[in-house]
């Protein structure tokens, strides 16, 4: 017990409501709390008997105690909301991801511009969502834009085009930006896409089934198909977006408890649609029931305004303080809040479901990719990102002096390898050596099939480089419109070995500094080993097989017999590589059109003979 005198503070204490916060010996914040009654509450802490072990520890550090008296107990629960975030103190149950959720942000002007956003919503346009991640934006973006080609691109990048760019070529924009499509046009792409974002995809739906209709009758049968195909489309979006019966907003949340670790599970519901969910591991949940963590997680995730509050709330358990809760936070929004426990027919199937989520998260989360999902959320920390990076890619180029360049891209999903999704690409047609070229040229193939729906984008990509490197991430990326990856570079030292590498990001000026021994230093350096490894492994395949090949295995119409009597007449490979079309074509069975292959194949910058 520390010399904190605690009868002499309750005898100063107050019945108001308010908020207290219990501080340690160096000043360092320990518990922060709210209470109806300021004295009774915090007496409670000093009881002989009746409290748990977390509280006899917190009690035996305290050194002093402040209190903020509030109006009522829901500004309290506000205020202690925003303390929580702000120092986040080590008893408090916490979030481990508190930020803002990103949106769909719709531009203005002749050919506005779909883009997920984040942040205040006070730039001109409209806004859609909140959606559960960036990983939900980006896959509801990219359905956009295959049933509607409004353009995603930067408006930097929009302005300076003077030719369509990749999007224009796989069918995925109209190229506004060199005048290939008419104000009016786009903007009817724009309509239907607005209409979708609001939940009226039928009233899209009936549109295009006139229009069908009337391309039909006209014996436009390219278009007629073009429309047939869009409606399929959202059709099969419908199916997999909508929640049956619902029209309206709401959240659905569950959670699940066990060895004293906690899952929560959020379900986003916007016009009837169902966005999709997100999971969150609140720490410090050892002596809480569901219950209590129920209350701790809504007062933290909605209150202080951060995020928009639906009109209500679905939950897996009777929450702690529910009433409180609805007041605080339907005073915040504005309009009626409500917490729903009891529930029937859909709306109970539906928390079901979130609860079934909950359940099957934690039971991954305390198996045995525990240590993997440490090493994640270290990374997270450290690289300061929103979400955690499930996936992530990882390239490495691999030569001799220039010789069968190979580039490597391994995939580790949820820490471990995904080798299903490895790919190797041989590199052609760039000078020898120039890694630049040969990264830009296997990422634009990587990530062109990518754009075009074959796979996922990774949450982080992991580069074998530095700032050059970097550099070709990010132009390629713009061509190719392709936002919200984060991109990382793994510079080597001068020995190339393990604790001397140096992080850079895409954004920041100055280097990322990890440890050696950083949980998230060891993830990076098992991947970028691991692309290594990859890399290398297909290099020596590729430049073994060259060496015991010769290239006149590959020219069509040279059979053994002729590739014989070839290397008789000019005494090895040598000579025939500095024969002229002439030369080559005395050679008995050689015809002239064969010895100009034979020609090509050592001279393919086409010089004549």
């Amino acid at each position: 017990m520390t010399g904190f005198d605690h009868k002499a503070f309750l005898r100063t204490l107050t019945h108001s409501p308010g908020v207290y916060r219990m501080l340690g010996a160096e000043g360092e914040l320990l518990y922060v709390g709210k209470a109806r009654d300021l004295k009774k509450r915090v007496a409670s802490y000093f009881r002989r008997s009746g409290v748990t072990t977390k509280v006899q520890a917190l009690v035996a550090q305290i050194a002093a105690i402040e209190v903020t008296a509030t109006h009522t107990e829901g500004e309290a629960l506000l205020l202690e909301s925003n303390l929580i975030k702000a120092h986040r103190p080590r008893y408090n149950v916490l979030l481990r991801d508190d930020k803002s959720y990103p949106y769909i942000h719709l531009s203005e002007g002749p050919f506005p511009r779909l883009s997920l956003y984040r942040g205040s919503r006070q730039a001109p346009g409209r806004y859609f969502g909140p959606y559960p991640s960036a990983v939900a934006v980006r896959d509801s973006l990219n359905l956009l834009q295959k049933l509607f080609p409004v353009r995603q691109c930067e408006d930097t990048f929009f302005r300076s085009r003077s030719r369509p760019c990749l999007q224009y070529q796989i069918k995925r924009c109209t190229a506004p930006c060199v005048g290939l499509v008419s104000e009016a046009a786009y903007a009817e792409d724009v309509r239907h896409a607005l209409l979708f974002l609001e939940g009226r995809s039928g009233a899209v739906i009936d549109e295009l089934a006139e229009r069908m209709e009337a391309a039909s009758t006209a014996l436009e049968f390219e278009q007629a198909a073009r429309y047939r195909d869009q409606i399929a489309s959202l059709r099969r979006v419908q199916e997999r977006q909508y929640v049956s019966g619902e029209t309206g907003d709401l959240d659905v949340v569950a959670v699940a408890l066990e060895g004293g670790v906690g899952c929560v599970q959020v379900f986003t519901i916007r016009g009837g649609r169902n966005l999709g969910n997100r999971t969150f591991y609140p720490r410090n949940t050892g002596n809480v029931d569901e219950g209590g963590l129920l209350g701790a997680f809504l007062s933290q995730y909605y209150g202080g305004g951060e995020r928009p509050v639906p009109g209500e709330i679905l939950v897996s358990h009777p929450c702690e303080e529910a009433e409180l809760l609805e007041a605080a936070l339907g005073a915040d929004a504005g309009r009626r809040v409500a917490i729903s426990h009891r529930l029937r027919g859909e709306r109970r199937r539906w928390v079901e479901l979130a609860a079934t989520n909950a359940r099957i998260a934690l039971t991954s989360h305390l198996g045995s990719r525990a240590s993997q999902l440490a090493r994640l959320q270290a990374l997270q920390e450290a690289l300061g990102l929103d979400e955690l990076p499930r996936r992530i890619e990882c390239f490495d180029i691999s030569h001799t002096a220039g010789e069968a360049t190979v580039a490597a891209c391994v995939v580790f999903v949820d820490g471990e390898p995904c080798k299903a999704d490895y790919r190797r690409f041989n590199i052609r047609e760039v000078a020898a050596g120039d890694d630049y070229a040969a990264l830009a040229q296997a990422l634009e193939r990587r990530y062109t099939r990518l754009r075009e729906g074959e796979g996922p984008l990774p949450d982080v990509l992991l580069i074998d480089g530095g700032k050059g490197q970097l550099g070709v991430v990010e132009r390629l990326f713009a061509e190719l419109q392709i936002n919200g990856v984060v991109v990382l570079g793994l510079a080597k030292g001068e020995s190339r070995r393990h604790g001397e590498e140096t992080l850079f990001l895409s954004t920041p000026e100055e280097p990322l500094i990890l440890t050696p021994a950083a949980a998230a230093m060891h993830l990076l350096r098992q991947i970028d080993d691991e692309a290594h490894r990859f890399a290398i492994t297909g290099h020596r395949q590729r430049r073994g097989k060259a060496r015991t090949t010769s290239v006149l295995e590959s020219i069509p119409g040279l059979g053994p017999k002729r590739r014989r009597e070839l290397l008789r007449q000019f005494g090895g490979l040598q000579e025939v590589a500095r024969a002229g079309v002439d030369d080559l074509a005395r050679v008995p069975g050689i015809s002239r059109p064969l010895a100009r292959l034979i020609y090509d194949q050592f001279h393919p910058d086409g010089e004549r003979a």
